[in-house]
Parts: C-alpha cells; structure tokens; sequence
C-alpha cells in the first residue's frame, strides 16, 4: 500500500527552501535587518542619552576664577565652543552659536557676579531663554549648598544683548538636504538602473552596430539624466524660494553658483551609478549596492540634522563623505552669500571623489 503523501512535510520543505533563498538574497538581508540597525545607530548617536545641548562661547574678558564658570563649563546642556571673539559674534549673527556668556564681578562688595548674555536675531528666543533657565537653577543650586546664608553668588541679568542677524530659518537648513538627497539619489540609482538594463536588454550591445562611439553613447545617456535632475533642481529650488522664503542671498547670482555646484555633485554622483552597475550581478543586488554609498551620507551627511549631533569620532567620518560638502557649500552659498570660490574647500574634495570614482568605474563598468 503506497505511504499516504504528507502535506505538512511539503509545506515544511518549502518554507525551508523559500528561507535559505529569503537569507542568501543581498537586498532582502539588507532591507530587513541591516537599514533598521544602521537606523538604531545613528539615531542613538543623535539622542546620546545627553539630553538638550546648545552651543554657546565665552566672552574674552569673563572672569575664570569664580565658581559660576566652572560649573557652566560642566553642565551638560552647553556645548562650550572654544574659538575667538570675531568667530563667536559671526556664529551669532548666522544663527551657528546661541548665546555669548559673560561673567563679571559685581561692583559692590560682596554682591557676587553678573552673569550677562548676548545673542543675535538669528537665533530662536526659545533657545535664549532655556539657557536663561539652565543659569538660573545652577546659580539656585549653588546658593542652597555652597552659600546658604549669602544673598546670592551671582545674578542674571535679565536683559539679553541682541546683535543683528540674519533670521536663519528651518527651511534654510533643509532644502539643501533635500537637494543632495535627490542629486545623490537620482546619480546613483537612475544610472545604475539605467545602464544595468540596457546592458541586459543588450541596448548598449547593438549601439556597437551604430558608427557612433562608445563614448557618446555613454554620454548621450549620462546628458539626459543630467538634464532632468538639473530641472529637478530647479523646479526645488524654485519652490523653496517662493512658497516657503528659501534664503537665496544675492538673488539670481546663488542661485546660478548653486545650479553648478549642484551639476558638480550631480557627475560626482553619477560616477557611483556607474560603479554599481558594473558591479551588479541582477536587478535585485543594485539596490544593496547602491545603499552602501548613499545610505550612511542620508543620515551622517547633514542632510536632515547638523553633523555636531554625533560624537567626534564620528564627526570625523562625516566630513570624508562628499554629501557633507555639498550640503556645507550649498548652504553657505544660499544664505551666507559665499561664492563658488570661497568654496573651494569643499568642491576640491568632491572632485577628488570623482576622480577616485570614476577609476574605478572605468575598471569595473561593463557593456555586455
């Protein structure tokens, strides 16, 4: 008598065979398990159990040798920035640097220190004012333990010293982000995509029964693609500057500057969707490929939060990513009316990037 046919070992050799398929495929691993825990990273660098930070500078001539500076210095809601006078009031004026601390002995005796701040219009009043409060409780603290039956170590004087400054708003910060996110995005993946499937298709191969050359074929492609993220560019910007007052300082001239800026990431850029391409053995392994240069510069290149937010070991790593720089340059250009030359900092490191990534797309890209 035949061994009746069991459905459950079926069932159970299938779902064995569709898991071992489900782990050896690169995207599926890296989708399901590898983003969320780069996620969990990133964002538990930003938190850092720390709690609220703000950047703030002491004056040149504060007084170091009272107890109020020191436990300023202490306290983990300021982030003390050590630089000179010139550079703190122009961090103010950006919006860079929230407060100037001053500290100064009072002049009648035994009437402890003034605790002065100065700050700028580009800064939020909310931020201002929670720095006020952070003083306060310290001052309180210290006259509880340490000078009980004193009046008071020191007071805050209640009026906040404001410099002018340009009103740096969110949308200022984050439209440059949101550029390189499409410039990256559509350099990387758009030719990777592309030229991966007309290479599959054998587009590229029949090209070779054209008399035109490999080299304009590549470029007629890489043209369009060009192109269309230019007028992507513009039609962003362009939004940003009427709908929701992007700050464009000196008028159609950044906006010109940035439009090259934007065309030298986007060929940087377009140089990894070369690469990945080349390098992809099917469809489903390019967006694993792809994610390895574009995801960390998403969440460490300053394109939804300021770089400060990580520790410095990891600060370190963000300014070797080419995004970093073109997010530094495109909002100094937009709002700090920096020109292309003054730039160059960061446009010599993106084409040093271009040349290390397009020898390398050279070796590795593929045309059948």
């Amino acid at each position: 008598m035949p061994k009746k046919y069991s459905q459950w070992k079926a069932m159970l050799a299938i779902t064995k065979a569709s898991l071992i398929a489900t782990f050896r495929s690169p995207s599926a691993v890296a989708f399901s398990i590898g983003f969320p825990l780069i996620f969990i990273l990133v964002f538990g660098f930003i938190s850092g159990g720390n709690g609220f930070s703000v950047d703030v500078a002491f004056d040149k001539n504060v007084d170091t040798s009272n107890a109020i500076y020191k436990a300023l210095n202490a306290n983990s809601a300021f982030n003390i920035l050590h630089q000179s006078d010139s550079e703190s009031i122009h961090a103010l004026q950006k919006g860079d640097l929230t407060a100037i601390i001053n500290i100064q002995k009072k002049a009648a005796p035994d009437s402890g220190y003034l605790v002065s701040l100065k700050s700028s219009d580009a800064v939020s009043p909310s931020n201002t004012n929670i720095i006020g409060s952070v003083i306060k409780d310290i001052i309180g603290n210290m006259n509880a333990v340490a000078y009980p039956h004193a009046p008071t170590v020191a007071t805050l004087n209640p009026v906040i010293e404001k410099i002018p400054g340009r009103k740096y708003t969110e949308i200022d910060f984050i439209l440059p982000g949101q550029l390189g996110f499409s410039l990256l995005s559509a350099g990387v993946f758009g030719v990777a995509f592309l030229f991966f499937n007309l290479r599959q298709q054998l587009v590229l191969k029949r090209f070779f029964a054209t008399p035109v050359r490999r080299s304009y074929m590549l470029l007629g492609e890489a043209l369009s693609r060009v192109i269309f993220q230019m007028i992507t560019a513009i039609i962003i910007i362009g939004i940003g500057t009427t709908a929701f007052h992007f700050t464009l300082v000196h008028g159609l001239t950044t906006f010109l500057e940035i439009m090259v800026l934007s065309f030298i990431s986007l060929i940087v850029f377009m140089g990894c969707g070369f690469i990945v391409s080349g390098v992809a053995k099917n469809e489903s392994t390019i967006p694993p490929f792809a994610n390895l240069f574009t995801l960390p510069q998403f969440l460490l290149a300053g394109t939804f939060f300021p770089i400060t937010v990580f520790p410095k070991w990891l600060q370190f790593i963000c300014n070797l990513l080419p995004l970093t720089h073109f997010n530094n340059a495109m909002r100094s250009i937009s709002f700090e009316g920096a020109s292309l030359l003054d730039c160059w900092k960061e446009i010599g490191i993106l084409l040093i990037w271009g040349v290390i990534v397009y020898a390398i797309a050279i070796k590795v890209f593929k045309w059948e």
